[in-house]
């Protein structure tokens, strides 16, 4: 949920917070090829986490098992105190419900307005003809996809059609609309990936702020080594299906990365 308050007072001092994401022995095969070979992780709360490695190491595999877009071949995840490996049907969808996700395809409306896009997001919540754009929506969910869009920097761009906007602008829309969904956690597949530098770095520095500014956990693959030590706290580094990394972002160096970079396109 969005500006929810930080705990205050001694007691929010001696309490360790549970993480947000859990994930324990998790293993995807597709066939006879282990994509994800044992995977253990967990991912705390305000907390920004840059997945890293090269092409086929499992990044996006394993952000896509973790709100189950794949499924695991074997494992647990536990979402926000939950195991959504062990649910199904309504309430797997209340469960997805609470994480935003943010792809390298932006997949708006393209005929639809920036807003009616972003008053998209309310179907996370909602259902019917008032979801589907800013003619039908409520004002309250009208004045908060506006919200939402003040929070990208695109008021001025509310009324214009979502396949005139440039790609950095359609990627920030796209975003808009995730946090309309009110997310507890953002998952972020390469979401700066055919961008210009310029636009790229503004979306990637978005994401970040966002994340730090209402304690949202952060999960996100980035293909460019730069934004992958600015804007995140924490680095975990994947090759042949397992975790080889997990440090500060602070302590990384440049040089130590590359090596996960090397021929990835992600």
């Amino acid at each position: 949920m969005l500006d929810r308050p930080s705990p205050e007072g001694s007691a929010a001092g001696a309490f360790k917070e549970a993480p947000a994401i859990v994930a324990s022995a998790l293993v995807k095969a597709f066939g006879q090829a282990r994509v994800l070979n044992g995977v253990d992780l967990e991912i705390d709360a305000g907390s920004a986490v840059a997945l890293i490695g090269t092409n086929g190491a499992g990044k996006s595999t394993l952000l896509r098992c973790l709100v189950r877009l794949t499924e695991p071949t074997s494992g647990r995840i536990q979402i926000l105190g939950q195991d959504i490996t062990a649910v199904s049907g309504r309430e797997l969808a209340r469960l997805r419900s609470r994480i935003g996700v943010v792809f390298q395809r932006h997949n708006l409306v393209p005929r639809l307005s920036a807003l009616s896009n972003v008053v998209h997001g309310v179907q996370a919540r909602e259902r019917g003809v008032r979801t589907w754009s800013q003619t039908f929506a409520r004002g309250p969910v009208r004045d908060e996809a506006m919200w939402c869009l003040e929070r990208v920097g695109l008021t001025d761009k509310a009324a214009q059609r979502a396949d005139s906007l440039s790609g950095g602008q359609s990627q920030r829309v796209a975003i808009a609309r995730m946090l309309m969904q009110r997310p507890e956690i953002v998952l972020a597949d390469e979401p700066d990936a055919s961008l210009d530098p310029r636009s790229g770095e503004d979306v990637m520095a978005l994401l970040y702020r966002l994340s730090s500014e209402n304690r949202l956990p952060l999960v996100i693959i980035s293909h460019r080594i730069e934004h992958t030590l600015r804007f995140s706290d924490r680095i975990v580094g994947l090759a042949g299906g397992r975790i080889v990394m997990d440090v500060p972002s602070r302590q990384a160096l440049p040089e130590e990365l590359k090596t996960f970079f090397v021929g990835a396109a992600a």
